[in-house]
């Protein structure tokens, strides 16, 4: 993936360049991309991260990084955050889009403001870093949380949480939107919020689905048609039409960890 698509992926490049690296059929504010756009290449599979307990010892490089970084000081800092459970993508010393997306998750869980320098403040919570909150004291060892508040999910197996991801959900602004849907140009409206309360996955797709709102990749839905689902655009505010976005390599491995009838646990609020 370029830099420039790596930006695109985590919505932090402009409109045009997402709108251009979208799939087929995707709506975005109400345009319907024409049949002819390409899909994106879809992340490389990783390694399923480690169990997040017991913190092995770490000295940070002390490296203030900045997006676009390369060198040593960038692979300490992805192998860390893969061994802590977020998701940087291969450890290549590239610091792009999808060690943004890990970055921004780890920040979030620490209490940090979520920027896309790493710098003192962040390297001393790598060295000491604290678990996330559990939202759910007694829920099953195997279970999803979605703590809006924080814009975070957290994936726990066998009580432990073994994978943390950066998320966007609904943007809770209402939304009126025209899409050409079972070969009909159709008006869709609704209220962009991401229901709180305890649900189970249910059914699921692999690769792109298109859905009358755009396309969403490798979703699980757990609330009628709500999901969680790899997205191209994963900005740092709620911005979804109501399910949960997840960055793409997230997206991509999900599905292998997480079956069928999981708790999924959805607490919080964003405040903007």
């Amino acid at each position: 993936m370029t830099f420039a698509a790596a930006l695109a992926a985590t919505g932090v490049a402009g409109t045009a360049q997402a709108r251009t690296a979208a799939p087929a059929g995707v709506v975005t504010t109400g345009t319907v991309l024409p049949a002819s756009s390409a899909l994106p290449a879809l992340p490389a599979r990783g390694a399923v991260p480690a169990r997040a307990t017991g913190y092995a010892p770490f000295t940070a490089p002390g490296k203030t990084l900045k997006l676009g970084a390369k060198g040593s000081a960038v692979k300490a800092l992805q192998a860390r955050l893969k061994e802590l459970g977020y998701m940087p993508g291969s450890a290549d010393g590239r610091y792009g889009g999808t060690t943004l997306t890990a970055v921004w998750a780890f920040q979030k869980v620490q209490g940090i403001t979520p920027t896309s320098t790493v710098a003192a403040r962040t390297w001393k919570a790598l060295e000491n870093p604290r678990a996330p909150q559990v939202l759910v004291p007694r829920g099953k060892a195997t279970r999803v949380e979605v703590n809006l508040t924080k814009q975070v999910m957290v994936l726990y197996r066998g009580g432990a949480p073994v994978l943390i991801s950066h998320i966007s959900s609904g943007s809770g602004i209402p939304y009126t939107e025209y899409a050409t849907w079972n070969g009909k140009r159709q008006r869709f409206s609704g209220s962009a919020r991401t229901p709180t309360g305890d649900y189970k996955t249910t059914w699921r797709v692999k690769g792109w689905h298109r859905s009358y709102l755009g396309q969403l990749y490798n979703p699980i839905f757990f609330n009628g048609g709500i999901a969680l689902h790899g997205a191209l655009s994963v900005p740092l505010y709620p911005a979804s039409h109501g399910c949960v976005r997840l960055p793409m390599n997230v997206a991509e491995i999900l599905p292998g960890m997480l079956g069928k009838g999981v708790p999924v646990h959805v607490w919080g609020a964003y405040r903007r």
